[in-house]
């Protein structure tokens, strides 16, 4: 049987984005723009597909999703490695890293994408305990340090797992992620 279809990507096929809680990551500046995302993004040679998901809840706003992929000879490689969510009047509200072919996003010295799972839980506790900062838990049950404004999960590799993240920053629409991030993020990979 071939395993080509759970291939995860050593951090030096990876691109390297770094993080700063709700304002940047990679390329990408929440509040920004679909367009100028799709821009930036395409500099970095990702092609680019567009979702209008309709009306976000009552406001009425149109709410955009755009898959971002890097162009590979591998039809199973041209799965999204990022997946942003946009509302119209507001921007960027959400970024998702594939934990399989995504960009390796770094916060304060940590790799956050595409690690055994309890290698990073091991990787923030020390933080944790290094800079006198709590754990939170997300709503996918993963502990988290506290002001990283990030929700972790784990997708199948095969027999192994790796992870994912989500980052979000809702602006003036709301007052947590979980208003921000619609239902398909939670079940996405």
């Amino acid at each position: 049987m071939s395993t080509d279809y759970w291939v995860v990507l050593g951090d030096s096929e990876r691109d390297q984005w770094r993080y700063v809680p709700s304002q940047v990551i990679g390329p990408l500046d929440f509040g920004m723009s679909r367009e100028d995302a799709v821009a930036a993004m395409v500099g970095q040679g990702f092609t680019a597909e567009q979702h209008n998901m309709g009306g976000w809840q009552s406001t009425g706003r149109t709410q955009w999703r755009v898959e971002f992929s890097k162009p590979q000879p591998q039809a199973w490689r041209s799965r999204p490695a990022v997946k942003c969510y946009f509302v119209e009047e507001v921007g960027l509200t959400c970024v998702l890293v594939d934990g399989r072919f995504g960009p390796q996003v770094t916060h304060e010295g940590i790799r956050l994408i595409g690690r055994i799972p309890s290698e990073l839980l091991g990787e923030m506790e020390s933080y944790a305990d290094r800079h006198d900062v709590g754990l939170r838990s997300t709503g996918g049950g993963e502990l988290i340090v506290d002001g990283f404004e990030i929700d972790l999960g784990a997708q199948r590799a095969g027999d192994a797992v790796v992870t994912w993240a989500l980052f979000c920053n809702p602006g003036e629409i709301a007052y947590t992620s979980w208003d921000v991030a619609p239902a398909e993020v939670w079940h996405h990979w």
